[in-house]
Parts: structure tokens; C-alpha cells; sequence
């Protein structure tokens, strides 16, 4: 029979094969993070008709005769560019803007990892992250105080999650004084260790020398005005000011002492600070001016407790709880994993891969950092194919699938010919 019906047949598997991963290409156009398949083709072997031969005798060298025996699969790898951003505003979607891949388990020992482009995930009843078919997102986990510790589980977003009550430990005054003013009350709320509000109230009044006042603590009592704190002590300050209407004193040094109340404790040991000579700018924002007398004490930090109401998660893969307080906490931050050749991923179905003998070990890191991508909350990512580029590919597949077949058709016809030479 003859060869070129042969490499014909092996044209027709060939391009077959390749319409194959075309049409699984088109199909998963909007696929989230799927990545496109490509093959090559290659030739097979030939058959040698006649070797090369050296010159001799005074005439050159001859090149070898072969006869090619048709086309082969050369290849079919998995291209992994990133594919487009498509903006979702779900927290729970979350895209790698760069390299590196999703770590996701079915395992409670988290042997069994997958790794994927796709972040599609949702909150399950138990607070899980997971994908859509289940599998619990990986991460390093937070301890109670919000930091992002070296241990690693599933990612949790527990709604009955709370955040304690933190006293206050710093008050900052702020605002004039009018020089013109004998004497100016002013108030600001603070918190205990229980997260109770308190308001304690200072008076200002004008000193018999110049451009002096004197700072005093006139009441403490809860903020429902039911409980009065009697034995609070604030050592009577003199607070000098210059020409400039900035204050001169140097090293001034005050601090709110109030002994615990109910079991509730203030400040740092007792002490909430006003004026701490190590941080000049803790008394700088207070003025002389001859503006309006509008100085205000303002609680800097100091909080009650609260309870989750919603989570964000950062550019570093940092999931943050958002409390009622006003706080934030981290619960967690993603782990992402990369590979010295991701090519060499195995694709294992519903946008998971597996790491291969070839694909070289999985590298465990954050986003943003040594050469992960960052993440990007609110955003997903898309499959990657080009519909273009496919429909072009299906054009010049289906034409060299067409050009085989005459082959074979051409082939047979001269065979025929061949057979009715007997006749």
C-alpha cells in the first residue's frame, strides 16, 4: 500500500486531536481561572531511502534520501498567562494578580492539596472558606490578638467571633486657649478595661502669672451618669505659654491616675497619659491664640468590645474581621503556592491541579511577597483563551484535516489506477 495514504490517516488523527483541545478551549471561554490548552505537532520518524555519502573521487558528498511517514502529537501543555479581571464586588471572590496558585484541601489533615486559579469561594456553614464543590481554602492562622502566626488550616470566618474591650491609655488635648478666658471646662469619653464608658471632665483656668494656665480634673463619672469615680487624681499642672502662643514648658510630664472600679482597670497600670515628655507632639496641638477658646481632650485609642459584622480581605491575602466596635482583626491570611514549572501541573478537573514529578515542588509564601501576586478582593479571574486566536486555529485545523483526506481519496485513486492496469 501506499505511504502517503498512511501519513494522510496520521494527518486526520492528528488534526482531530487538536480540534479536540480547540473545542474544550471554546467551551471553557468563561471558565473562571481556567488556562488554555495548545498543541504542537511533530514529525515522526522516516524511512532512509538512501544514506548521505562523502565526496570522493573527485565528486562532492550526496545528502540523504528520506521519505517522511506522516504527523504525530508533538505536545499539549497548558498555557497559564493570566486571563482578564471581571470586578464582582463579592468579598468572598478573590483574584492573584500575578504568579501563584490557591492551596484548597479535602482532607482533615490537609495532606490532599489541590492547587487553582480560581477564586471563587463562599462561607459554609461552619465559617469555611471553600470552593464551590466544597474544599476548604488554606491559610496561616491569627491568634487571638490578630497576628498572623507560621501555622496553617483552613481559613474561618466565625460570625460569632468578638474582639475585647481595650481601655484607654492616651488622651490628647487639643485646641486654643483664649488668653482673654479666666477659666474653660471641657470633657472627653473614656473606656475601662470592660469596655465601659466613662467621661471625665478638666477644667483650665487662668494662672496670676502671664500666659499661664492651670490644668485640673474637675469629675469622673459613667457616661449614664449614675456612677461617680471620686478618688481619680491628676497632680494640678501649670501650663506656660510664649509669645508665639505655643507652649515653652519643656518635659512636661502628666498622667490620669484612677484605681480600679468593679473589677475594670484604666489605663496602663491605673495611669492614662496626657502630657509624656519621651513624645513632645502630646502637648504641641495646644495654642494660645486670640481665636475662640475650643480646646477639647480626645481619647486616642480605647474601645468596648464587639462582635463580626463583616470581613475584608487585603492585597496580602489578610482576611480582616470588621467588628461593631470599629475595630479590625486579622482572621487570617490566604496561603499561596507557586512552582518552578506550573506547566507542569497536572489539570485534576473543577480548575484544580496537582503538582507533578515535573512540575518541581510546591513553594508556600503570601501574596505580595517573593514573587506572588497580589490579591485582589471583589475581582475574579477569567479564563484566559482568545477567541480569535481559537477560531483562527479552528480554520486552519479544519483545512488541514480537509488537505489529509484528499490525500487519502488521491492515494486511493491511483491505487485504483494501479488495479485496472490489468484489465
Amino acid at each position: 500500500m501506499m505511504r502517503s495514504m498512511y501519513s494522510g490517516v496520521s494527518g486526520l488523527r492528528t488534526h482531530q486531536t487538536k480540534m479536540d483541545v480547540i473545542g474544550n478551549n471554546i467551551a471553557n471561554v468563561n471558565t473562571v481561572g481556567y488556562k488554555k490548552g495548545q498543541m504542537t505537532f511533530q514529525e515522526v520518524f522516516s524511512q532512509t531511502v538512501r544514506g548521505a555519502g562523502a565526496a570522493q573521487g573527485g565528486k562532492g558528498g550526496t545528502n540523504p534520501q528520506q521519505i517522511g511517514l506522516g504527523v504525530d502529537v508533538g505536545s499539549i501543555s497548558t498555557n497559564h498567562t493570566e486571563g482578564s479581571s471581571q470586578r464582582t464586588d463579592n468579598p468572598t471572590d478573590v483574584m492573584i494578580d500575578g504568579e501563584g496558585f490557591f492551596v484548597v484541601t479535602d482532607d482533615t489533615n490537609f495532606e490532599n492539596r489541590y492547587y487553582t486559579r480560581a477564586g471563587n469561594f463562599t462561607v459554609d456553614g461552619a465559617g469555611n472558606l471553600v470552593t464551590a464543590d466544597g474544599y476548604k481554602v488554606l491559610g496561616y492562622r491569627a491568634n487571638d490578638n490578630g497576628e498572623i502566626t507560621e501555622t496553617y488550616g483552613p481559613i474561618v470566618i466565625n460570625r460569632s467571633e468578638t474582639i475585647a474591650a481595650t481601655p484607654t491609655k492616651t488622651i490628647e488635648l487639643r485646641g486654643n486657649l483664649n488668653p482673654a478666658s479666666d477659666k474653660h471646662t471641657t470633657d472627653t469619653v473614656i473606656k475601662d478595661s470592660l469596655g465601659n464608658s466613662w467621661i471625665v471632665e478638666f477644667e483650665f483656668e487662668k494662672g496670676t502669672e502671664e500666659n499661664t494656665w492651670t490644668m485640673s480634673l474637675k469629675g469622673i463619672k459613667s457616661q449614664d451618669g449614675e456612677l461617680e469615680i471620686t478618688n481619680g487624681e491628676l497632680a494640678e499642672t501649670a501650663i506656660t505659654f510664649g509669645e508665639d502662643g505655643k507652649i515653652i514648658t519643656d518635659n512636661l510630664d502628666l498622667k490620669l491616675n484612677i484605681p480600679n472600679q468593679n473589677g475594670a482597670t484604666f489605663g496602663e497600670g491605673g495611669s492614662i497619659t496626657i502630657f509624656d515628655p519621651n513624645n513632645p507632639d502630646s502637648y504641641k496641638k495646644m495654642t494660645q491664640y486670640a481665636n475662640d477658646t475650643d480646646l477639647k481632650p480626645h481619647a486616642i485609642d480605647g474601645n468596648s468590645s464587639g462582635k463580626l459584622t463583616g470581613f475584608a480581605i487585603d492585597p496580602s491575602g489578610i482576611v480582616n474581621g470588621i467588628f461593631s466596635n470599629g475595630e479590625n482583626k486579622a482572621l487570617g491570611q490566604l496561603m499561596l503556592a507557586k512552582f518552578d514549572n506550573p506547566m507542569g501541573l497536572e489539570k485534576m478537573g473543577s480548575n484544580f491541579f496537582i503538582n507533578t514529578r515535573n512540575s518541581g515542588e510546591p513553594q508556600y509564601g503570601v501574596a505580595g511577597t517573593s514573587g506572588f501576586g497580589a490579591a485582589k478582593s471583589g475581582n475574579l479571574e477569567m479564563s484566559n483563551v482568545d477567541l480569535s486566536m481559537e477560531f483562527t486555529e479552528m480554520i486552519t485545523t479544519q483545512r488541514g484535516f480537509q488537505a489529509n483526506s484528499r490525500i487519502i481519496t488521491t492515494s486511493d485513486e491511483m491505487l485504483q489506477e494501479l488495479v485496472n492496469l490489468k484489465r
